[in-house]
């Protein structure tokens, strides 16, 4: 799975049966650190999403999955829509121990 930003939609007035009554949008991915990574792509929307949620996206044959059965030739996806991202200390750095009686919410 990937992460991507919507930034857009597209609107099709033909194409392959299969894919009528889906949502097409366009994604930029991105990085975990939210910053663009890569050129923007077109994925079938399965979740709702709208213009500048973040999203999480498959591609290939896992693409299809959610619109089973009859499973649309897509080759993009958008699965899931995100809340929040929660990034780790840098690689090469220890996590500072938990301070007791402060617990934090994630």
């Amino acid at each position: 799975m990937y992460l991507g930003r919507v930034v857009g939609c597209v609107w099709a007035t033909v194409k392959n049966p299969e894919m009528e009554g889906h949502r097409l949008l366009i994604v930029q991915p991105v990085t975990p650190e939210l910053q663009e990574a890569g050129k923007r792509l077109v994925c079938a929307d399965s979740t709702g999403a709208g213009a500048g949620e973040l999203v999480y996206w498959v591609r290939g044959r896992e693409a299809s999955l959610p619109f089973a059965p009859g499973a649309p030739p897509f080759d993009t996806a958008i699965v899931g829509i995100v809340d929040s991202v929660h990034l780790g200390p840098p690689a090469g750095k220890k996590a500072k121990a938990p301070v007791r009686g402060k617990a934090k919410a994630c």
